[in-house]
């Protein structure tokens, strides 16, 4: 038998009874398109950790250090790491809780993803943290020592206070106390709802004339590294200096972790997740797997006669093979290409609802990979029944009711 009538024979089985086909095709279809849309959803969700790792910066490393003796953890932090080679910036990464007003807006009365974020930053915070200044100025090594009343706002933090007038030279009060703008930052966040844009950062020493300031000697400060691979030679040196000043506790407490590490966590969480979600969509393929053979192994019997017919007049039992394998594989195939319709709108609707907005869609790899699987499976489903059917001898078929 050529293939091309094997086909026709197919589709005219198919067709002859739609409705047992289609609840055949269900198992691979659910299957199909739970599998496209979880893969593509941790996709999406692991592009959106990605993307917030990015904008907070690459190449850092987080220290928090506390000290019984009262010493700032961060003035500690900042000499050791002045002579390490490889550490090319180093600010505070506190925020302090405090009251912005302008004019009559005040951040007292604006809902929590509009209110401006009062941060604490030294002349190197922009490094730091992966911002540019788009107008004035940035904070400088004098604003430090100097302890001047100056700030330098992110881009939605301006746009939240001032609207479309010109923040440059004015004065916010923070807490009651004047700080003047000198510079506003590029946007680099815009969709998120804790954007990064919203940022008011002042000279961490300008804290010593602050209500309720700690006076510059917090230890929460972030590190910037000249390059990825040094992150790791970095990180073991500081975390042995941390161990050397509380040690192991009994002075304080301290630790040192990178952004790489939390990349790591959540692809290794993200990879568990994956595993465990696919294998129940895996049972649903296995389900429909099952009752693939289970119709064909119907298919076979209403069809004996006609088996034993064409083994009569000579058919090889590899024709009567191919015609139950393209049937089934078909079959597969099909629901596979009904299973991605329906997975690139689930993986669509995954990224409008769960990613704000975001078009998440399943990658041209994954569908050719979905629909592959689809057919091998009716072909290794289909296998035993359409080995039973070319094992039928003509006389017992041809004498089949």
């Amino acid at each position: 038998m050529k293939l091309g009538q094997a086909f026709k024979m197919a589709v005219k089985s198919i067709l002859a009874k739609k409705g047992r086909s289609f609840l055949t095709m269900l198992g691979i279809i659910i299957g199909i398109a739970s599998v496209m849309t979880i893969v593509a959803t941790v996709d999406g969700y692991n592009r959106k950790m990605m993307e917030a790792f990015e904008a907070q910066g690459t190449n850092k490393i987080t220290v928090s250090l506390s000290l019984n003796s009262g010493e700032s953890g961060f003035k500690k932090i900042y000499d050791y790491c002045m002579g390490i080679e490889e550490a090319i910036g180093v600010t505070p990464s506190a925020e302090m809780e405090g009251t912005i007003k302008y004019g009559a807006k005040t951040s007292d009365t604006m809902e929590w993803k509009d209110r401006p974020r009062v941060v604490l930053g030294s002349d190197q915070y922009s490094l730091c943290s992966s911002f540019t200044v788009a107008r004035g100025r940035d904070l400088c090594s004098l604003d430090i020592e100097k302890y001047r009343q100056v700030c330098v706002l992110g881009a939605r933090a301006a746009k939240t206070m001032f609207d479309y007038a010109d923040p440059l030279y004015q004065n916010l009060m923070i807490n009651g106390v004047p700080f003047q703008v000198v510079g506003v930052y590029a946007e680099k966040d815009a969709n998120s709802g804790y954007s990064m844009d919203s940022v008011v950062v002042l000279p961490y020493t300008a804290t010593r004339f602050l209500p309720n300031a700690d006076n510059g000697n917090s230890g929460e400060c972030v590190v910037k590294v000249r390059d990825s691979q040094s992150i790791n030679k970095v990180l073991t040196s500081l975390q042995a200096y941390i161990d050397s000043l509380t040690q192991n506790g009994e002075r304080g407490w301290g630790y040192a972790w990178s952004e790489q590490q939390w990349q790591e966590e959540s692809n290794s969480m993200l990879t568990m997740i994956s595993v465990v979600l696919g294998g129940i969509a895996g049972i649903s393929l296995l389900v429909g797997g099952i009752g693939i053979m289970n119709i064909m192994l119907v298919t076979v019997t209403e069809r004996t006669r006609e088996i034993g017919i064409r083994r009569a007049i000579g058919a090889e039992r590899s024709s009567i093979v191919t015609q139950f394998l393209v049937e089934s594989a078909m079959i597969c195939g099909v629901g596979g290409i009904i299973g991605i319709v329906i997975g690139y709108g689930g993986t669509n609707l995954a990224g409008k609802v769960l990613f704000e907005g975001m078009s998440l869609y399943p990658s041209p790899t994954i569908t050719l990979e979905a629909f592959a699987f689809s057919v091998s499976l009716g072909i290794l489903f289909g296998m035993y029944p359409a080995i039973k059917a070319s094992g039928l001898q003509p006389v017992v078929a041809l004498r089949s009711e």
